[in-house]
């Protein structure tokens, strides 16, 4: 059975490239178009009540099935996630040129840091260069500092995923305004260039080969049924979790204890 995540199908329309792997009435082709505001909540239902299942950020390129009464329904390119985002929230496409690489970048109104600030994108949000004026890039909507893009893909994605200590726990998030667990992995490994899926469940299947608990090190990745995170070393897990409602560094065995009460011993651990 096809996953509903990321299987942009419903009961009443379905896309077109799963004709024949779905029943539908009716099969689309859908229409790309590029987020085009800081951080989009995309939603498991129409409104603004519903769950967030996941974010889009400024420059992801999401397709559209459906439009009604200001929602869209589609699916991100990055990670395959499906639900249903506000319409005016997404742009027409553009070439991204740069990449955002500070926690939070400002978007000026002007090539000036005293200007109004229009927008802040998060870190991995995708910008287009259309200009440059001083040290300042001109993105569209205003102007970047080009010390907040990055000039080339970094290395470390556990030292990425140290920069967010401390922030705050939300469900369904994946940026500096708040990130839940898999969000925050997910998030340090774009930055040095690693697609991943979006979900901890996805992960567990998707990436890396299985480790012994006795041979754990840094950067490997600790999955329970519904959590997880990375380690920092021999003994230390970092996640975002909702027990401290933030990014939280902690000792493994203290969290195994607790975690195991809740949902679970670990059910695997995998190294990049």
């Amino acid at each position: 059975m096809a996953d509903k995540r990321v299987t942009p199908a419903r009961a009443d329309l379905a896309a077109s490239h799963l004709k024949g792997v779905v029943n539908a009435p009716r099969f689309v082709d859908g229409e790309k178009f590029s987020v085009g505001v800081g951080i989009a909540s995309l939603y498991v239902r129409p409104s603004d009540d519903a769950a967030q299942d996941s974010e889009l950020l400024f420059g992801e390129v999401f397709t559209v099935y459906d439009c009604a009464d200001g929602w869209a329904w589609g699916q991100a390119a990055n990670d395959l996630y499906v639900g249903y985002i506000r319409e005016g929230a997404l742009a027409k496409p553009f070439v991204p040129g740069a990449r955002v690489s500070a926690l939070m970048a400002p978007v000026f109104s002007a090539a000036d840091l005293k200007t109004p600030v229009r927008d802040m994108l998060p870190m991995n949000a995708a910008v287009p260069v259309l200009g440059r004026d001083g040290d300042y890039v001109n993105i569209g909507p205003g102007f970047v500092h080009q010390r907040h893009l990055a000039p080339e893909t970094e290395k470390d994605f556990v030292a990425i995923a140290e920069r967010f200590l401390g922030v705050a726990y939300v469900w369904g998030g994946k940026a500096y305004a708040g990130l839940d667990c898999s969000g925050l992995i997910q998030t340090a490994l774009q930055a040095v260039g690693r697609a991943a899926p979006r979900d901890t469940d996805m992960m567990e299947k998707a990436l890396g080969e299985p480790v012994a608990l006795s041979d754990v090190r840094r950067g490997d990745l600790v999955f329970w049924k519904g959590h997880m995170g990375v380690m920092l070393d021999g003994t230390r897990l970092l996640h975002a979790n909702a027990f401290h409602m933030a990014v939280a560094i902690e000792p493994l065995s203290e969290a195994m204890a607790r975690i195991e009460k809740v949902v679970g011993p670990v059910t695997s651990i995998k190294r990049l």
